[in-house]
């Protein structure tokens, strides 16, 4: 009797422990399965937000057309090559010659100036016509205002161009120029205008060249535009054909009728040896896009 007891308790006993054993499963079950807190109805929080300062605010009389001030004024100002903007002690943004040029010890940085003169680099260069076009006791002398980089690298000799390579140069220049136009047409590098007059080049013989030296003269007219070239502005033809093209210096300085240290669109025609009735002011940026 007394182990029909035993065995009846310890039944009642495994009975238990398993009943126990499967709430805990459901139990761990029913956790496994639960949100976790950070991911429990997005849609109702809001979210986190870093900790940074609040912008200050701009009165009203100092926004326009919708638009807050800039907070620095220098940011849309464009200074030319030798130059750097400062803000003066009026808040406004001032162009002034860049104080120090990073020290080269490269010699593939140095330039051949058109004095026939090796410098450092072409901040160097940049920044000694800044001084002297703004009267820097720095400046070396008068003739520094309008010095310009002939080359990349250091002054080396370069053969005479003869009169008879001079005088066959022009030919040679207008060639190579509705050359490069096309080349570029067909690599689809052209703005729809330009690519507009190089296609009338190809079908109208009488305006291969002239529009080809407009394209060039309009490429070369920096920032801002001013229908003018400047010496330094021809650097982009001048620097990679002076290895090849001995007469280029020469030819380009040529140009100048008026040594006035710049290029006009009638002086770039006579130059290249072309119709001056025939140049037009064709530029992009005055064109009528309806045109």
């Amino acid at each position: 009797m007394k182990f029909l007891h035993l065995s009846l308790l310890i039944v009642v006993l495994l009975l238990v422990t398993e009943g126990d054993a499967e709430k805990t499963r459901k139990h761990k079950k029913y956790r496994k399965h639960r949100k976790p807190a950070e991911e429990t109805d997005v849609s109702k929080s809001e979210p986190e937000k870093p900790d940074v300062e609040a912008p200050p605010e701009v009165p009203d009389e100092e926004i326009q057309d919708n638009k807050v001030p800039l907070i620095d004024p220098c940011i849309k100002v464009h200074c030319g090559a030798g130059r750097v903007c400062e803000v003066d002690a009026e808040g406004e943004p001032q162009c002034v010659c860049i104080p120090t040029c990073p020290v080269e010890t490269e010699s593939r940085r140095k330039v051949c100036s058109n004095h026939n003169e090796t410098w450092t680099s072409d901040c160097a260069v940049y920044q000694q016509r800044c001084l002297c076009d703004r009267g820097d006791p720095e400046c070396r002398g008068e003739h520094y205002k309008h010095v310009h980089i002939e080359y990349y690298g250091e002054c080396r000799e370069t053969r005479e161009c003869t009169k008879d390579e001079m005088a066959d140069f022009p030919r040679r220049m207008r060639d190579w120029l509705f050359n490069i136009m096309r080349d570029l047409a067909d690599r689809s590098e052209l703005t729809p205008h330009y690519l507009k007059m190089e296609r009338e080049a190809e079908s109208n013989m009488t305006r291969r060249w002239t529009n080809a030296a407009i394209w060039k003269f309009c490429d070369l007219d920096g920032f801002p535009p001013d229908r003018s070239v400047s010496r330094h502005e021809l650097f982009p033809i001048r620097a990679p054909l002076m290895a090849l093209e001995h007469c280029i210096a020469p030819f380009l300085n040529s140009c100048d009728a008026d040594n006035d240290h710049r290029i006009n669109i009638k002086e770039w025609a006579k130059c290249l040896e072309l119709d001056e009735d025939e140049i037009e002011d064709r530029c992009e940026d005055i064109v009528d896009p309806d045109e």
